[in-house]
């Protein structure tokens, strides 16, 4: 299943990509994540790999993502690998202007079981909101400071 999701965010690229590229602020604008852990290769650079452990409800998942591609400040790509799904995705980001920037980020999910395979065909709608609320929860946090790390807990 692949999809593309954009938004603008109403502040400079420069801005845009030093709040994006801090860990610290993860928890600020991806909801559920409850810790992080670099484990392997230098941060932020390709083929580092870093630990998430993300609460959806009462489930934990922990992701393990990779840098595939780094041009910051235009793109940035990673995968993220969990028990049943290899998801790969492509952030592009571009100065509109002096004040806002886009946010393309083009995902492909690629299911290795089952049970996940099914999930991605019967609810890809489930997939999209996540990703788009990423976003949208990331524009709060950027422009307006809007943290979700109360909801985390």
């Amino acid at each position: 299943m692949k999809y593309t999701t954009e938004i603008i965010v109403n502040v400079p690229l420069k801005e845009f990509i030093k709040k994006l590229d801090n860990p610290e602020n993860m928890k600020h604008w991806q909801r559920g994540l409850i810790d992080y852990d670099h484990i392997s290769g230098t941060p932020g650079e390709i083929g580092s790999k870093m630990r998430l452990i993300y609460k959806m409800g009462k489930r934990e998942m922990e992701l393990i993502e990779t840098i595939t591609f780094q041009d910051l400040p235009h793109a940035f790509h990673v995968t993220y690998d969990t028990k049943g799904m290899h998801n790969l995705q492509e952030n592009f980001f571009e100065e509109i202007d002096e004040n806002r920037t886009k946010w393309t980020s083009k995902s492909e999910f690629l299911p290795t079981n089952f049970m996940l395979r099914m999930m991605t065909l019967i609810m890809p709608s489930a997939f999209k909101k996540q990703s788009k609320k990423y976003l949208e929860d990331f524009k709060n946090f950027a422009e307006k400071g809007v943290s979700v790390a109360q909801k985390n807990k």
